[in-house]
């Protein structure tokens, strides 16, 4: 099997090879939700052709191929693979289907539109509704941007399923690298320019949140569930999936989005990694004002990356100071800086036995006002467990070097443990990348909870409050001088020396200006 970096390679040059056929008529945006919705369309097909295969076959009947028998005969399996896939596609409807006839079809936009219209509404009245509805919205086959002309959009759409089909995606499950989350990936760097931060999202490259969740699931063989505020397209809750296994997480996976576009790839992401319809729930809409998961709290892991220093309500909505998720605190998170209120919402919610492992903008750490008196509760409850201070230049769409901040309600003893991880990484092209040698000192240390010098330091209460219970992590792990040792005295003996034939010089220049002017 290829190894992960020819897989991702491989993965890189077909995405390439199609924004090289769609340039300039798609910006990188919409170009990312087209690819990644056919991507999906393609993956359902195939994963819902392959399961109805396997099943014949192992009742005997070798030669059975989904693909080529008539829709009127499969209507017979709509039922059952309803119940268990949660959608439905009709033979004639499947990806490589449509393929096969895609050039010839002059009406292929209509034709897509219909067929990713007929796969939504296959779930429409039963349990999986919701985790389909709209799911495919942001492909706009008709959209002027793919041509002005019907003709111009139908080769656009030829060449997005050509491009696609050529994609070695295989079992993921067989994969070394996460496809979709890679694809994903790469389709951001591809688009710096607005990458990160398009609709006010942040992505959370695969490291960080390998490192999150690690942090969030230590000593852990198994939770209940697992939820993230602003889960953008998903990645955070799926890395639970991969390092305890999606079996191991008993009641799923809990999201909420702000950002339409990214709602819709965040729940084609779990369909992606396998994740049944009823073992997750990504609700649509704004976490700090009006929260989707009352009934499904408290959760055992929070891991999360929330927008840095949005502006949100605040105290212009007198309903929120009354808030069960902000009123401990006394006081409101900024108008101008909705950190601490991400914060304050994920520790409401966090189970007694659980963690939360989240990304934080440095500024909460240190600034005073609102959120040092937010920051005083959270010490003053024991609820800090860790700092950990990252690298710069993680992530995109910022340079800005990042801390995480985890929260734990059951606190043996009532210290805090700051790591300094800034010197953590390896430079990739722009970017810093942490390595997995990295993330394993980093959960290490974690774990041990050991001093190591200019490295980590586990901070006595009393240490936090005399200094006003500022949270910087440079406040309390002292950093390696490495600036020359220099040896004065050495040192000065080489001025003297120095001022001595300096002197010589000028005596020398004195005769000279002097046998001149003679």
């Amino acid at each position: 099997m290829a190894n992960g970096n020819q897989e991702r390679e491989e993965l890189h040059r077909a995405i390439w090879a199609i924004a090289d056929d769609l340039r300039g008529s798609v910006d990188g945006w919409d170009f990312k939700a087209y690819v990644l919705g056919i991507m999906f369309y393609r993956y359902i097909s195939e994963n819902l052709a392959a399961y109805i295969d396997n099943g014949e076959q192992k009742a005997g009947n070798s030669d059975f191929s989904y693909a080529s028998i008539s829709d009127e005969m499969a209507e017979n399996a709509r039922e059952d693979m309803i119940n268990t896939k949660g959608f439905f596609i009709l033979p004639s409807e499947l990806f490589c289907n449509l393929r096969k006839r895609a050039k010839d079809d002059e009406n292929l936009n209509v034709t897509l539109e219909t067929i990713l219209k007929h796969i939504e509404d296959s779930a429409k009245g039963t349990q999986s509704e919701k985790n389909f509805s709209g799911l495919f919205e942001d492909i706009d086959v008709n959209s002027n941007k793919l041509g002005k002309t019907v003709a111009e959009r139908n080769e656009k759409l030829v060449k997005l399923l050509d491009g696609i089909a050529a994609m070695e995606l295989g079992d993921y499950k067989n994969h070394n690298i996460d496809t979709f989350g890679d694809a994903y990936e790469f389709l951001m760097s591809m688009y710096a320019s607005n990458a990160g931060k398009s609709g006010g999202e942040f992505f959370t490259p695969q490291e960080v949140s390998e490192l999150l969740t690690r942090i969030a699931v230590v000593g852990k063989k198994e939770v209940n569930k697992v939820y993230d505020p602003a889960c953008g397209s998903g990645s955070l809750l799926l890395k639970s999936a991969k390092i305890l296994g999606k079996d191991h997480v008993r009641n799923g996976f809990f999201g909420q989005e702000i950002n339409p576009t990214t709602f819709n790839l965040c729940r084609i992401n779990m369909f992606l990694h396998d994740i049944d319809y009823d073992k997750f729930d990504i609700a649509y809409g704004d976490t700090l004002i009006n929260p989707q998961h009352w009934d499904d709290e408290p959760f055992e892991v929070i891991v999360s990356n929330p927008p840095y220093s949005i502006k949100w309500k605040g105290d212009d909505d007198p309903i929120l100071i009354n808030d069960e998720r902000f009123s401990p605190a006394g006081v409101l998170a900024p108008k101008s800086k909705a950190d601490l209120a991400f914060i304050m919402h994920s520790l409401a919610w966090l189970a007694t036995n659980g963690t939360a492992a989240i990304v934080c903008f440095p500024g909460i750490m240190y600034r005073g006002g609102a959120e040092k008196k937010i920051r005083k509760y959270l010490v003053d409850n024991n609820y800090v467990d860790c700092i950990i201070q990252l690298p710069d230049n993680l992530f995109f769409g910022t340079s800005i070097a990042t801390c995480i901040m985890v929260l734990r309600k059951s606190k043996t003893d009532n210290t805090i443990l700051f790591i300094d991880a800034s010197n953590e990484f390896e430079k990739v092209t722009n970017n810093n990348k942490l390595t997995l040698e990295n993330i394993e000192k980093i959960v290490n240390e974690f774990t041990s909870r050991e001093d190591v010098e200019y490295f980590s330091r586990s901070v006595p209460y009393s240490e936090i409050q005399e200094n006003d219970f500022n949270l910087s992590v440079s406040t309390y792990v002292e950093k390696e001088d490495k600036r020359e040792v220099v040896d004065i005295v050495k040192l000065n003996a080489e001025i003297k020396e120095i001022v001595a034939r300096e002197q010589i010089l000028r005596d020398e220049i004195d005769k000279i200006i002097a046998e001149i002017e003679g």
